[in-house]
């Protein structure tokens, strides 16, 4: 058995001791710190359905991974087992089971998280999200994530030749992939409780991710500059087992979508509030940022529209792809 998961046994012991008599009990594992937007976002959940049963239903929400060993994929895999009660993961990582959620990531397909927000909640949402029912999971809700910004220890980033020889760490997810190797980088899959020891020894020089990521990993400690580039969306998924829902009381299960819809509207408040503060934070801890401009964008867009064929082929749903690409207006 692995130190992640001792641990998260451990955890989940010492806290089963603290639930009420009589009170029905969730475990709820999230990919990243307890700082992080997504776990601050479960926190809020659950203390919403706790409202919502008047404390009948509880729910113990445990950060990092500790539930999974730290293995994105072994906690999806544990989700539909049942062996977890619920997990908010990626999109980008679902991908993995059902590329069709790879089309979530093409890059600059959104123009904001408004635009991302309204799809997640339309009938492409719902397929994506009915669609996981297929790998045994049900899906509560779907929730928008901030934009991906990329940071490294070498250069600013202000065009694709930047991105040159730069060894890029980038989630387990081909799309990531294609795109920046199209620009000469050496992307580098790789879960993401190894970044910070493999950004700390070298191993790969950046990362890219939303960035309140590298606030909460305290990867400005590793690196040096942070460039605002917005070039690929992502979500969350809002998983719970869906033996574990069906037997829940009817008031749980009401509460349970209740407090998803309302936590997403809450989230995206948050997150938006967030982002200037994330981006102070990290130039007070030493990292230069740069924005890039609209002209320094078009050459990342113009990257992302040459590889629009091979974006279709690992989507592996051509009816799928010109749909989300028409409802963004980037067909």
């Amino acid at each position: 058995m692995t130190a992640f998961s001792i641990r998260g046994l451990l955890i989940a012991a010492s806290l089963a001791l603290a639930v009420p008599a009589g009170a029905e009990t969730l475990t709820l594992s999230t990919p990243d710190a307890d700082t992080s937007e997504i776990t601050l976002a479960a926190n809020h959940f659950a203390e919403l359905v706790k409202q919502k049963t008047k404390g009948e239903l509880e729910i113990r929400v445990f950060p990092n991974g500790t539930l999974y060993g730290g293995d994105p994929a072994a906690g999806v895999k544990q989700l539909a087992s049942g062996s977890l009660d619920m997990l908010f993961n990626a999109t980008s990582l679902y991908a993995t089971f059902n590329p069709k959620f790879t089309a979530i990531a093409v890059p600059y397909l959104f123009d904001d998280v408004e635009q991302l927000r309204a799809y997640l909640n339309s009938p492409l949402g719902e397929e994506l999200r009915g669609d996981l029912s297929k790998i045994g999971i049900m899906g509560l809700d779907l929730w928008s994530r901030p934009l991906r910004q990329i940071t490294n220890s070498k250069r600013p980033i202000t065009s694709p030749d930047d991105l040159k020889g730069l060894k890029l760490r980038v989630p387990n997810n081909p799309l990531w992939v294609k795109f920046f190797g199209a620009m000469g980088a050496a992307p580098t899959p790789m879960a993401f409780a190894e970044v910070y020891n493999a950004l700390q020894l070298g191993v790969v020089d950046g990362q890219e991710n939303p960035v309140n990521v590298p606030v909460s990993a305290r990867l400005y400690e590793v690196q040096k500059y942070l460039t605002i580039s917005n070039h690929i969306a992502d979500a969350w998924v809002v998983g719970i087992n869906p033996r574990r829902y069906q037997a829940l009381p009817e008031p749980f299960k009401t509460a349970l979508n209740e407090a998803a819809a309302e936590t997403e509207e809450w989230k995206a408040k948050n997150d938006a509030a967030d982002i200037a503060k994330s981006i102070a934070t990290l130039e007070k801890n030493g990292m230069t940022m740069n924005e890039l401009t609209a002209e320094q964008r078009a050459a990342f867009v113009a990257v992302s529209k040459s590889l629009y064929p091979v974006f279709q082929g690992l989507v592996k749903d051509p009816s799928f792809f010109d749909r989300t690409t028409a409802f963004t207006g980037k067909s």
